[in-house]
């Protein structure tokens, strides 16, 4: 019995390695703009796709051109490089099936999207304000509490109704941001 017991944390501890190893890799796979762009382009499309028309897309986000601006020079550059190193790292990883020509988003690429969440740069992290909606509604709430806040223009339960309306409101607000945000849902990756 006491084997056992002292096998079991060593098994609780490589578990708990083997996700964070594995959350490593996801976060190594998405570091690299080309496979965030490749798999941005495949779950548009939502079906498999030719290297081709992946190298032509790629291109021509990165370049900020439209895809028929693009030369080929700059879509060979694109596709050696997709072809040779970003595809492959990314089939290795079970993320796409690559058969040279075609490529085909997996399940597994499906579980992106919880380390995909994109905070536009002129944006408020939502973290950071949904801290600011809770301290409003603490200033409200202790208002009612110590009886500073008017009740007689509005009851308490509208005040009540009117935090919770808010965190209701940011809430649906921050769901759809987050599920237009997500790769694949835009014309350009975000």
């Amino acid at each position: 019995m006491a084997t056992t017991s002292e096998s079991q944390p060593a098994k609780t501890g490589s578990a708990g390695n083997d996700t964070q190893s594995q959350e490593g890799e996801i976060f190594d796979l998405l570091s690299n703009q080309r496979r965030r762009y490749a798999i941005h382009y495949c779950k548009r499309e939502g079906e498999p796709v030719t290297l081709g028309d992946l190298a032509e897309h790629v291109a021509a986000w990165e370049l900020e051109k439209n895809v028929e601006a693009i030369t080929s020079a700059e879509r060979k550059r694109v596709y050696t490089s997709l072809q040779q190193t970003h595809l492959p790292t990314l089939e290795r990883s079970d993320m796409i099936e690559f058969d040279d020509r075609t490529i085909e988003l997996t399940d597994e690429a499906a579980e992106l999207d919880v380390y995909l969440d994109v905070v536009p740069a002129d944006s408020v992290p939502w973290a950071t304000y949904y801290l600011g909606l809770a301290a409003v509604g603490s200033v409200v709430m202790a208002g009612l509490w110590l009886e500073v806040v008017p009740t007689e223009t509005v009851p308490e339960l509208g005040w009540s109704t009117l935090v919770f309306a808010l965190f209701t409101v940011s809430a649906i607000v921050h769901v759809v941001q987050n599920r237009r945000m997500r790769l694949g849902e835009m014309e350009r990756p975000p």
